[in-house]
């Protein structure tokens, strides 16, 4: 079981690489929790949500909550792990249909 800083340290983490620079937050998925920089659960709804997420085909959409998805571990920014359970996630988010709608709360 993680500690509450460890938790927070791990979000922090996530979130700076997932919006910082010219690209979008380029994430690989991976089958192992020890891989991962942090322990995603995607919610049913927006309220719940640490992180609105808008999944883009392009590496280049720049924009906060905006992430595209690598095939390569070594191309990615983050590595994130999609966990069954909220408590024991690092990380909430809802995916939606609009780029606008797109953010995280820090």
């Amino acid at each position: 079981m993680k500690t509450p800083f460890s938790k927070i340290l791990s979000l922090f983490i996530l979130l700076a690489f997932a919006s910082s620079g010219a690209f979008a937050a380029q994430i690989f998925i991976t089958n192992y929790p020890s891989e991962a920089n942090a322990k995603v659960f995607v919610t049913k709804y927006q309220s719940e949500a640490n992180c609105i997420i808008y999944e883009t085909q392009y590496p280049s959409d720049n924009d906060p909550g905006v992430w595209f998805y690598t095939k390569y571990k070594s191309d990615a920014r983050a590595v994130i792990y999609y966990t069954q359970y909220k408590s024991d996630a690092d990380l909430v988010v809802y995916y939606t249909k609009y780029k606008s709608d797109a953010r995280c709360r820090y």
